[in-house]
């Protein structure tokens, strides 16, 4: 072959690839509660990477393909940039940082996903330590995972853990006075969802959500978890104004069900213009998602917010530094009802 058929043959398997991507997004776009369709959402981002990639590769080939790889490229990167938006750092910001938190009482906060199958448990038993938050929130933990980590959770002053193997178990420990603490099937079966109302030093209190819902799967239906999950999100037990929801959501912040989870609470999320925070892969975030999420609602203030390192798990850990102020109790407005039904 010629170089002038190379050409033309790398610029039909681009055109080819190009089509395909264009196909998967305008799909995306579809309301439905396919899983399938919504999976597509987790690889908006990456796929704005591989528009350029072929962007790029187009450079090289012949005309006029070249010209028809670069517009469907473009036009896909378009097309989930905007669905995107929000997470990049040219959007404007839902929560200033450092917020204003002057006379407020501020905690630290940290949630992990360590990953059931993970051995490290000394690593992150040491970062644990290290770190040394006033709250702490663990997924996929089972009774391996609690006894590893037994000296670390008898430190605080209280603690509430569900072991499971299915990894989906839950541990929540913290020094901060308890009000109520409870976990609930309310996403899915077998999936513990945390509710906990807390006071901090001042006395002002605060609800919080720790959420780590089933991933939307290939050939199964949506609904029930969209609503459940959206659900978690508005009747807490106390109908506290100020809410704190950290967690795995299986999920990227983008999507149509972490969306609906954030309008119908009201929440906001402190990454908004500062871009997406990807957690997943831990060791390849720069093509991951951001799975792990951190929202406030009204008197909950954030004045520092990071990942931390890997250890071990799939999952970066979440640590943030948040402040609690007056508080707006609607807790006559509505009865805590969880979610039914759940599969």
């Amino acid at each position: 072959m010629t170089n002038s058929d190379i050409r033309k043959f790398a610029g039909w398997v681009l055109l080819a690839l190009a089509i395909v991507q264009f196909l998967a997004t305008s799909i995306s776009l579809y309301p439905t509660n396919r899983g399938i369709v919504r999976l597509l959402d987790f690889v908006r981002e990456p796929s704005i990477y591989i528009s350029g990639l072929l962007v790029v590769l187009a450079l090289f080939v012949a005309r006029p393909v070249r010209w028809f790889v670069i517009a469907i490229a473009v036009l896909s990167a378009v097309i989930n940039l905007f669905r995107m938006w929000p997470y990049t750092m040219l959007a404007g910001s839902q929560v200033p940082l450092p917020e204003d938190v002057d006379g407020m009482s501020c905690v630290k906060v940290m949630a992990f996903n360590v990953l059931q199958t993970n051995d490290r448990y000394g690593d992150v038993a040491a970062m644990i330590e290290r770190v040394d938050p006033d709250v702490l929130l663990l997924m996929e933990t089972n009774g391996t995972w609690i006894d590893a980590l037994e000296p670390q959770l008898a430190r605080y002053a209280y603690r509430l853990t569900e072991p499971l193997d299915n990894k989906y178990g839950m541990a929540f420990a913290t020094r901060l006075q308890v009000e109520r603490a409870t976990m609930v099937a309310n996403t899915s079966s077998n999936t513990p969802t945390l509710y906990a109302t807390m006071r901090v030093g001042d006395g002002a209190r605060f609800e919080m959500i720790g959420l780590h819902p089933r991933p939307p799967l290939p050939g199964e239906s949506t609904q029930k978890r969209d609503e459940n999950i959206a659900r978690a999100g508005t009747q807490t037990p106390d109908r506290l104004d100020n809410v704190l929801a950290m967690g795995d959501f299986n999920d990227v912040p983008w999507s149509r069900t972490t969306q609906n989870f954030v309008h119908e609470g009201g929440f906001s999320d402190p990454r908004a213009g500062r871009g997406s925070y990807p957690t997943f892969p831990a060791g390849k975030t720069w093509v991951g998602w951001p799975l792990d999420q951190l929202f406030v609602k009204n008197g909950v203030k954030v004045e520092s917010f990071e990942r931390l390192e890997a250890n071990g798990s799939d999952h970066l850990p979440m640590l943030a530094n948040v402040c609690v102020g007056p508080e707006f109790d609607n807790s006559a407005d509505m009865q805590f009802v969880p979610a039914t039904d759940a599969q």
